[in-house]
């Protein structure tokens, strides 16, 4: 499904790749009758393959509104709202919440734009994933006895990628909040900042060689440290980004390399685990919640 909603996008992207809509394509090739005119909500489900019922919704949460109404109250629909409607359906086979598909094609061009291209590199990296079990199997079929490797199974790479997306796109609360709050800052203060969030992690390269408990309530208090470090100098960390932030850390990719090579060996590891035990208790070994102290 994913490989077709794609294509489809690639045909669109001849014209322009937010406008331009394959539905809109393919009902000017005559995929429903109505020509260049409006088209009913049902016309709308027969073209896309959504239920009548979700396209009421779509208009009942200020999703997808009609372009207007006939004399008798049925929505119409025109060239606007099949592309936006184009872009919810990927997004939502995607795995995108209704809020967050909202709040992505909502956004200004530039940054609607920065987001479909992560979600495209995203997929780059999950078909990449994909061809690697494939060839697994294959080999596996074939009974060729090859080299044993677990590599196939391995998805640091999406899972980093995902929360470098997540984190760094343009429109978001986080990504507003750290604007505001880096302006001014010289690139010399910034790499200050960034070593001394670099420090919070070498305890857990010491705990690691010392088989402490990642969901010990030391390394909770650390993993608790990190995240005030995050939330004073940077934006408000909730919960759920820094589980996030967790998961890349051990992920390993750019994060895991870079903290093992700063803190020690084994520490991005560690921390990964400790910011989910972290999470799991909600701040509660330390106190902290919602980036307060107290």
């Amino acid at each position: 499904m994913h490989a077709l909603l794609l294509e489809k996008m690639k045909l669109a992207e001849a014209l322009d790749p937010y406008v331009t809509s394959w539905l809109i394509l393919m009902r000017d090739k005559g995929g429903c009758g109505k020509g260049a005119g409006l088209l009913t909500v049902k016309e709308v489900a027969e073209l896309s393959g959504v239920s009548v019922r979700t396209l009421h919704h779509y208009d009942a949460i200020g999703l997808l509104g009609p372009a207007g109404r006939t004399e008798a109250g049925y929505r119409l629909y025109g060239d606007a709202e099949l592309a936006r409607l184009q872009q919810i359906l990927l997004l939502r086979e995607l795995g995108f919440s209704l809020a967050d598909i909202r709040k992505t094609i909502d956004a200004t061009s530039r940054d609607r734009r920065r987001a479909f291209e992560q979600q495209a590199r995203l997929l780059e990296l999950k078909r990449e994933h994909i061809d690697g079990l494939i060839e697994l199997a294959r080999s596996l079929a074939r009974e060729e006895g090859a080299k044993v490797s677990f590599e196939a199974f391995d998805t640091g790479k999406m899972d980093e990628y995902a929360a470098r997306a997540k984190e760094a796109w343009g429109d978001t609360p986080d990504w507003s909040d750290y604007q505001r709050r880096s302006a001014g800052r010289t690139s010399e203060e910034e790499s200050a900042m960034g070593e001394q969030l670099m420090e919070l992690f070498v305890p857990f390269a010491k705990m690691a060689k010392e088989g402490t408990d990642p969901a010990s309530e030391r390394a909770v208090a650390q993993a608790a440290l990190i995240r005030g470090f995050i939330c004073e100098h940077y934006y408000e960390c909730s919960l759920e980004t820094f589980a996030g932030l967790g998961r890349a850390y051990g992920a390993s990719g750019e994060f895991t390399r870079n903290i093992d090579r700063f803190a020690g060996e084994g520490a991005a590891e560690f921390a990964s685990r400790a910011v989910e035990a972290y999470c799991k208790w909600d701040g509660g070994a330390t106190g902290v919640h919602n980036c307060r102290m107290g």
